[in-house]
């Protein structure tokens, strides 16, 4: 077999699409340009004729208290004294209700709307700066950088406020050395819902009774955590949100007349307890503010805001603190907070409204200056209209402080109505696009979608020795993209890759696809006028066929938002069709019943058909008992699916839940022993196919793998399970051990995991070599030993067809044998090899249930019962696939060598997007189960890449399992060709037995060819869908939806995509290590064979 030009094809077509995802990417997700300048307290934001420094007016406090409750949402905060029967979060926080209530002037609780990425990075980011984040930014959340952008935090320390900070140590990255004293504590193990808090108590009343602070910052994370473990939902919410409503009570009782109070949430969270969307649950935490000094002029009235803005926060701090406003803000001072005009006798050195507002608006102004004269993305009208309205506004406000007189209502109406503007507007243009760059990566991904086409079409005339390879295209490539590297250096002094990348890309590509028509062209001048046959598969045509179109029509709906909202249930549908029109094309051609019987093949005036009738009825049973299995598997996996916020009235999986979460214990019982029970059938059924195809004999690696490390690690997942869904309180005197045992289990499954897949890599050979001693001395003069590959079902079948040095040695031992008149005992084969039928499929069937073992310890409990849907789901299409493939051979209609057709390849695409969404994913941020990260990491981690690669196992495990098993398709209708035959005659010629995958090495380029066909279709189908994923996201960049459903939709597609086509590699890969120790073998047991 030629395994390396197989890989080789396959990792640079996997580049290709690789460097056309990067250039758009980078073109449609451009972080915003940062203004790296500060303001000031000699800034005249004041009108006056001379300036003013702002921060020596004595401030309206002198201190201030934020408390940040992490995940606060506004159904939390609100308290409805007729609710008799609240649930877990509801009527917690009585405190607040209460205050506002009673002391009116002195507190106000509004709905604080948070901004898009409700991630607490992008948040904390929000309300220090006043600035907007970009769609891209949500990527930073677990990889903090310090903010270099003006914020409150720089700016309090510019004026000599001294900062102290306690909880969460996202703020300690952000911002690094800029507090007087800090308390941080790690914040990324979700499951730990009291370390962070606890830690805030210790010193949070100490540290305000001490005068050494002026803004003391204190971010619990209880709720937040809470949320993830357990939803809002549960006692433990209720439990923590009651500890809030006693910290706020204590905080309160120690406030001095000069402090201001501010309790906020900085997001939401949903149903399900996650965040990170912009769905109103996520967007809308609660604000509270309060003083024991009048705060507010009077009681709430109809003016008051419905929503605040969560930037609103930063101006209005800065103002009420006496600091200057951060340069980039864009929020809008909060009116209610500051006395109307002519009323500011009783609050000490405090500013009105108007006044308020001027400073705010100039303030937003300056910087639109700023930034429109270093970015030029503001577009030219709305940047004209908006200097052209405040110049009008300035001059009405400066006229009317100059004549003294009091000002109309209509200015500040005017005043908030410029800022509400300018955030519009930035808000609008900060999601801006590069085209060139979009353009650019389209055009590569789409030459590479016609590339990968045209490898899986041409893949016998490409593995040629002689073929149009990817050696020439591969130098140009490196060539072009240095050339281009140089051409910059000398021309810019610096190099940008992405250009670098794409030169070398599309130079390779159409020297690949000229090369491609030259060979078609020279193919036709020695044939005449007719093109030779491969030319053929090359029409438009050919794309029409049926099974392609499926994923056609499936690419061009990726332009709908409805369909994307829907996809889990379309893409069932979709498999559920394509998996009917199976029997109904077999049937149509008349392969799928048993012809009828003709009386002149009776007489013998014509040949009889190569088949029995009992064979194809039992191959017409087994296609229709595993296409039942399907569609059943395909109902049940609606079971597990979650919803979208756009779903409306769909309520989530049960089964997504952890067993932590669940309140019943009868119910809990029931869910952790059909988990247990779908992952002991996982086992035992992946067992016993491996002994029914003679497998478990050996004494190798793999074969231990699958004797030992499989049930070994089931246990642990088993035994993992039941420790984490224990009540934390239910067993106080074994806590310690418990700890112990949520720790080493999952580490300990992890160790097996890997130690399996590195024997299954290292001794992959699942074979049995049995040698009968010779019996008598007349023995000793017959010929060499005869080879059989037994397979546990078909133990007469002889094995003539190893590969051509073996053949005819074995040919003349069966002749010599039968004519010296032995025994039936005699003439055995002294030689059987059992398991050498399966010696490919076996050990990449282990190695896909490992895996799949592996990756159900980072999900919820609940889904072992998806993964087994998603095993028999997989086993059924190989079924189907392989009955099929052997009805057409019975009949004579399939010649197609060992090519897989298209539609198993689109069926087993299908199946991975299908199970994405039956393991309870989905293509939005919220969805995503960060609780994988702390599987076997309770205490979190000190970097990034670790709980990073275990979030992406657990997000596209589908993915990873059908890439991986990909090649199955190519053995198992060789694995099944004698199914239910004793004799091994089912199909193939007369007199010729059934030696299943050793077919394959009698043909390595026929091996090898349909190797690369059969993968570079799977790729061709998932490279399309990023295409259309890519076009969609292009096309609709300006749709309302874009960044609730086609954004994120590209972000998964290709993220899928790169995770596809790492592990489609590895599955290759294996595929080849295993012919490498196949061929090893033979040459151990037959030496003459390697002369």
């Amino acid at each position: 077999m030629r395994g390396l030009p197989v890989l080789s094809l396959l990792f640079c077509m996997c580049a290709m699409y690789i460097v056309g995802i990067y250039l758009f990417v980078g073109g449609f997700l451009l972080v915003r340009l940062e203004v790296n300048r500060t303001s000031t307290c000699g800034d005249v934001l004041q009108p006056g004729e001379e300036p003013v420094d702002f921060c020596r007016v004595q401030p309206r406090f002198r201190r201030v208290v934020l408390l940040i409750i992490d995940a606060l949402k506004i159904d939390f905060a609100r308290f409805d004294p007729s609710n008799t029967s609240p649930r877990p979060y509801e009527n917690k926080l009585p405190v607040l209700e209460e205050t506002v209530s009673s002391r009116p002037s002195h507190s106000r609780l509004y709905p604080f709307r948070a901004d898009p990425p409700t991630t607490t990075m992008q948040r904390i980011k929000g309300f220090t700066t006043g600035s907007l984040p970009t769609f891209v930014d949500v990527g930073n959340n677990f990889a903090s950088s310090a903010i270099l952008e003006d914020n409150l935090i720089h700016q309090f320390g510019q004026t000599g406020k001294r900062v102290v900070f306690m909880g969460d140590d996202t703020w300690e990255s952000l911002f690094p050395k800029k507090f007087y004293r800090s308390l941080p504590f790690p914040s990324f193990n979700v499951k730990d819902l009291h370390t962070v808090d606890n830690g805030i108590l210790q010193h949070l009343y100490s540290t305000m009774v001490g005068g050494d602070w002026d803004v003391l910052v204190a971010h619990f994370l209880g709720v937040d955590h809470c949320g993830h473990r357990f939803g809002p939902d549960h006692t433990a919410m209720a439990d923590k949100l009651t500890q809030m409503d006693g910290v706020i009570r204590s905080v309160i009782d120690r406030l001095q007349n000069d402090t201001l109070l501010v309790v906020m949430g900085d997001h939401g969270m949903t149903d399900t307890g996650d965040h990170g969307g912009e769905s109103q649950k996520e967007t809308d935490a609660a604000v509270f503010l309060y003083s024991p000094a009048p705060l507010f002029h009077g009681p709430p009235s109809q003016n008051e805001p419905d929503v605040v803005p969560q930037t609103d926060l930063v101006p209005t701090l800065a103002l009420l603190l006496g600091v200057p406003i951060p340069y980039s803000s864009v929020g809008q001072v909060l009116l209610p907070l500051f006395p109307p005009h002519g009323k500011t006798e009783g609050a000490v050195g405090g500013l009105s409204q108007l006044e308020a507002l001027w400073i705010n608006a100039k303030q937003v102004n300056r910087f639109l200056e700023t930034y429109s004269g270093m970015a030029k993305d503001i577009p030219p009208e709305s940047l004209s209209q908006l200097k052209d309205e405040f110049a009008r506004l300035s001059s009405e406000y400066l006229t009317t402080v100059g004549e003294g007189r009091p000002p109309s209502p209509e200015l500040a109406a005017s005043l908030q109505a410029y800022l509400t503007s300018v955030r519009d507007t930035c808000r609008a243009t900060w999601a801006q696009f590069n085209p060139l760059k979009m353009a650019v990566g389209l055009v590569i991904l789409a030459f590479a979608c016609l590339m990968c086409f045209i490898l899986s079409e041409l893949s016998l005339v490409l593995i040629r020795e002689n073929g149009p390879g990817l050696k020439a295209p591969v130098v140009v490539a490196l060539t072009v993209g240095v050339c281009v590297a140089v051409g910059q250096l000398l021309t810019q002094g610096y190099i940008e890759v992405a250009w670098c990348l794409a030169a070398a890309a599309l130079s390779s590509e159409l020297l690949f696809l000229w090369r491609v028509c030259r060979s078609r062209a020279t193919a036709v001048a020695k044939n005449g006028s007719k093109a030779p046959k491969y030319a053929s598969r090359l029409t438009p045509r050919h794309l029409l066929i049926p099974s392609l179109l499926v994923p056609l029509l499936r690419c061009a709906s990726l332009l709908s938002d409805s369909y994307v909202i829907a996809e889990g249930r379309v893409v069932t549908f979709l498999m559920f069709s394509l998996a009917l029109c199976i029997p109904i094309h077999l049937n149509w051609d008349g392969l799928l019943l048993p012809p009828s019987p003709d009386p002149l093949k009776s007489a013998g005036l014509l040949p009889s058909p190569a088949l029995s009738p009992s064979a194809v009825r039992k191959e017409s049973s087994t296609l229709l008992t595993c296409l039942g299995l399907l569609v059943g598997s395909l109902y049940l996996s609606l079971s597990f699916h979650g919803c979208r916020e756009e779903q409306g009235s769909c309520q989530p999986s049960p089964f997504l839940s952890p067993l932590s979460r669940l309140q019943d214990s009868q119910l809990k019982n029931l869910h952790y022993v059909l988990s247990v029970f779908s992952l002991g059938l996982w086992t035992y059924l992946l067992r016993r196919c491996l002994r029914h195809y003679g497998n478990l004999n050996s004494s190798g690696g793999t074969v231990f793998t699958a004797r030992w490390i499989l049930p070994l690690l089931s246990v642990c997942l088993g035994l993992h399970w039941a420790v984490s869904a224990t009540p934390e309180d239910s067993f106080r005197n074994l806590a310690e051990l418990i700890s112990l045992a949520q720790l080493a289990l999952p580490r300990a499954a992890f160790c097996l995991l890997g130690l399996g897949l590195f024997l299954i890599w290292l001794d992959p050979l699942t074979v049995f070599v049995k040698t009968r001693a010779v019996a008598s001395a007349r023995c000793s003069s017959l010929p060499p030993p005869r080879y059989r590959a037994s397979t546990g079902i078909s133990p007469q079948a002889e094995l003539h067809h190893l590969i051509p040095q073996i053949y005819q040695r074995m040919r003349r031992s069966l002749d010599d044998g039968e004519l010296s008149g032995g025994s039936e005992v005699d003439s055995r084969p002294a030689v059987e090899a059992y398991g050498l039928g399966t010696v490919y499929s076996a050990p990449l069937l282990l190695f896909c249930g490992l895996l799949g073992i592996g990756m159900l310890l980072l999900h919820p409990e609940g889904m072992a019962m998806s993964f087994f849907l998603l095993l028999l789901e997989m086993g059924a299409l190989l079924h189907i696939h392989a009955s099929s493939t052997t009805l057409r051979g019975l009949h004579g209609t399939y010649s197609g060598g060992f090519n897989v057709p298209w539609t198993p390849i689109v069926m087993w695409s299908l199946a991975a997007t299908q199970f994405f969404h039956a393991t309870g994913h989905l293509p939005t941020f919220p969805s995503i189960q960060w609780g994988a990260a702390f599987v076997g990491f309770p205490d979190g981690h000190t970097g990034t890449i670790l709980p990073a690669s275990l979030v992406t196992l657990n997000t596209f495990a589908s993915h990873i399992l059908f890439a991986v098993g990909c090649p199955l398709l190519l053995f198992w209708p060789l694995v099944c060709e004698v199914r239910g035959s004793r004799g091994g005659r089912v199909c193939g010629e007369e007199g010729e037995d059934a030696v299943m995958e050793m077919r394959l090495r009698e043909n390595p380029q026929l091996f090898s060819s349909a190797l690369l066909q059969l993968t570079t279709r799977y790729l061709f189908i998932h490279g399309a869908q990023v295409f259309a994923s890519v076009c969609a996201a292009a096309i609709l960049r300006r749709h309302l939806m874009v960044w609730k459903v086609f954004a994120p939709k590209l972000m998964f597609e290709a993220s899928g995509f790169l995770v596809s086509s790492v592990f489609l590699l590895i599955g290759v890969t294996l595929v080849l290590r295993v012919d490498v120790a196949v061929g090893r073998w033979f040459k151990r047991i037959v030496p003459d064979a390697s002369r």
